[in-house]
């Protein structure tokens, strides 16, 4: 009587998703009379989501063994794959095969059909797509999406449902891909999905929003897995993803303390998962934009310990650490390596900014123009503004600055309609630069005015620093810092010359003219181009 007073007392807990209550309940109920595979079940579920993973993954083999003893094999098989799941998410990928093997076994063994099939087909689906097969990824999971149907099981659905999703964003059906993401959403919403799939669902769909640089849609989601993680007070899992995702929101727009605290929060909950990497990846990036150089550097080598390779972030660090030359050499080394759309869009975008620091126009130049090309595919607000930005500057270092002023104005726009304050300002910055190329005093001031503000309110120390105010009216001032030589290469670098052109015209080597620039822009206290010409023009040197 008191087990079954207390098995009643935590399935209930287990509906009302008081897990650490199921969870205490269950175990107490285990300890006075062996548990049915179902409670087994139950219990497991009540550990994972309370992050006991060696707990959980205990009892999801006894349930198992439970439903192999009473000769229910349909249970054995569907309680081994979501072994299997759990094993996945936490990156145990070869004993999480073992078991996916087991329940196909089994399966195959007694002849059975069922729903569990459908969930068999779900990590060779994910496999396929990873592989750069969307297509038959896709087929896969329309496969288990019919089976799905076939049973009447939300779960399956809503898994299938957002892999066919995430396949058609792979082949550039974004539009169909988002809409399937949503609506296999609606079902998590409506309570329709189990707890385990719900959060993965969430982290699914987010993932997607990254992928096509869909911020909005992001934020939306964000804040409604915040919610559902806050609906479940002792919700352990996915609490951490939870952080992760909001923070970077959080930075790109400008929220930068908070970000901050939700990075380093989302780290000390993943510290044992593959999550961990992109959380300390995230929380050095927000150093980084900070100024805080040597956490920022701290953040990148244990965010690469744990798997995260910690580029762009590492070489816009260097960057902004005036070691120009390294920054090159390593962002080159990024792009060789990196070949998925999404992340190589990042990449090409701190390429372009990187390479014109390092004078290098041509390969910027062509770095901007991929990025063009993967914005016009993807078809993303941000993407777009990220590739108008970047065009603007290579048009800007060319001295077509007309062109400049109507790439850079575009992405300005856009980016103040995303209210992403941090590029805003780098954008002022070089509507700046165009206004002191066109002799344009005042329009310099007012961008410059304007980006310094966006920049206070984020306390972005370093840019701050190198976004000098603007200069007061009179004649030209001392530029001691510089030798004749190189005010003449600056001279000309503010024309918009390329270091071939300047080379020719004071009859040096090109390698002696990159050796001027980086000098300069070693002097000056600058790291681009346009912040160098931005620099004469301020001190009316030309």
């Amino acid at each position: 009587m008191v087990n079954a007073q207390t098995l009643e007392r935590a399935r209930k807990s287990f509906a009302e998703r008081c897990w650490a209550e199921a969870y205490r309940l269950f175990e107490a109920a285990a300890r006075e009379a062996p548990l049915e595979a179902e409670d087994l079940e139950r219990l497991a579920t009540a550990g994972y989501l309370l992050g006991r993973d060696d707990d959980s993954e205990a009892f999801w083999e006894r349930a198992h063994h439970t439903f192999l003893e009473r000769g229910d094999r349909e249970g054995a098989a569907r309680s081994a794959c979501s072994l299997a799941i759990g094993l996945q998410l936490r990156g145990a990928m070869a004993p999480a095969s073992g078991w996916f093997a087991r329940a196909r076994h089994i399966l195959d063994e007694g002849q059975i059909e069922c729903v569990v099939r459908g969930y068999l087909l779900i990590p060779s689906a994910i496999q396929r797509v990873v592989q750069g097969d969307p297509a038959a990824g896709h087929a896969l999971f329309g496969e288990a999406a019919e089976i799905a149907r076939r049973y009447a099981d939300p779960d399956l659905a809503c898994k299938a449902a957002q892999g066919c999703g995430r396949a058609l964003i792979r082949l550039g059906r974004v539009r169909e891909g988002v809409a399937l993401l949503d609506e296999a959403m609606v079902a998590v919403i409506a309570g329709d999905v189990s707890p385990m799939l719900a959060g993965d669902a969430y982290c699914t769909v987010l993932e997607g929003c990254q992928e096509i640089f869909d911020l909005r849609r992001a934020y939306e989601w964000t804040a409604r897995l915040a919610r559902w993680c806050a609906a479940q007070p002792d919700l352990v899992r996915y609490r951490g993803e939870c952080l992760l995702y909001r923070a970077e929101v959080l930075q790109l727009r400008g929220e930068w303390d908070a970000a901050a605290r939700d990075a380093q929060n989302a780290c000390e909950l993943l510290l044992s998962r593959p999550a961990a990497g992109a959380a300390l990846y995230r929380l050095g990036e927000i150093h980084r934009l900070r100024g805080e150089f040597d956490k920022a550097e701290a953040a990148f080598v244990r965010a690469n310990e744990r798997g995260r390779k910690p580029q762009p972030g590492l070489s816009l660090l260097r960057l902004a650490q005036d070691r120009v030359a390294d920054a090159a050499a390593s962002i080159r080394a990024v792009l060789l390596d990196t070949r998925a759309p999404a992340a190589r869009a990042r990449v090409l975008a701190a390429a372009v900014e990187i390479l014109l620091a390092a004078g290098e126009i041509d390969q910027a130049r062509a770095a901007a123009g991929e990025l063009s090309e993967i914005a016009r595919a993807i078809d993303a607000p941000l993407l777009s503004a990220a590739s108008e930005q970047a065009a603007g500057a290579v048009l800007l270092s060319e001295g077509d600055v007309a062109s400049a002023a109507g790439a850079l104005r575009q992405a300005w726009e856009t980016w103040r309609d995303l209210e992403m304050p941090y590029e805003e300002a780098h954008t002022r910055l070089l509507l700046a630069a165009v206004c002191a190329r066109r002799g344009d005093e005042d329009g310099r001031r007012l961008e410059i005015d304007a980006a310094r503000k966006l920049l206070k309110r984020l306390n972005a120390r370093a840019p701050l620093a190198r976004a000098a105010p603007p200069s007061a009216p009179g004649g030209p001032q001392p530029a001691a810092p510089l030798s004749e030589r190189e005010l003449q290469v600056l001279h000309l670098l503010a024309s918009g010359r390329t270091n071939r052109a300047i080379a020719e015209a004071l009859f040096i080597s090109e390698k002696t003219v990159a050796r001027h620039v980086s000098n300069i822009f070693d002097k000056l206290g600058v790291s681009s181009r346009s912040a160098a010409t931005a620099w004469a023009y301020q001190r009316n040197l030309i």
